[in-house]
């Protein structure tokens, strides 16, 4: 079964974050992804650009599209992962290991895990 695990913390906290303690963070995230590889589990996966680089398009009237994100939370959606794990206990694992390198570095934030509709991940190993 496919899993999104989708990435929230603070944007301003990551950014504020000094380059040796980012670096930090990003070499334990390596490891974990490499694991996850070598498992079998690890799809795509992207670091996403600042949420004032997102555009919105609502879901109401014209569908008007407008400059930002407009988030109303604390956490915005930094990341994803596509995982191709066994069971959802699987993936919540997966979600632990990856959210460890950033809880050492003080950032809270969360993983959403969400099994995904598509079965197979063919179209992304082309």
């Amino acid at each position: 079964m496919l899993y999104m695990l989708l990435a929230y913390h603070d944007q301003d906290k990551v950014a504020a974050l000094a380059d040796d303690e980012l670096d930090k963070v990003m070499a334990g995230l390596d490891a974990v992804k490499k694991d996850l590889a070598a498992e079998g589990k690890l799809g795509p996966f992207a670091r996403l650009r600042p949420t004032s680089a997102a555009t919105t398009v609502r879901f109401e009237g014209k569908m008007p599209v407008i400059d930002g994100p407009f988030a109303e939370t604390k956490e915005q959606l930094l990341g994803f992962y596509v995982l191709d794990c066994a069971t959802l206990e699987d993936a919540i694992d997966a979600a632990r290991r990856l959210a460890g390198p950033r809880a050492a570095a003080g950032l809270p934030g969360c993983f959403e895990v969400r099994p995904l509709l598509s079965p197979s991940l063919e179209m992304c190993r082309a």
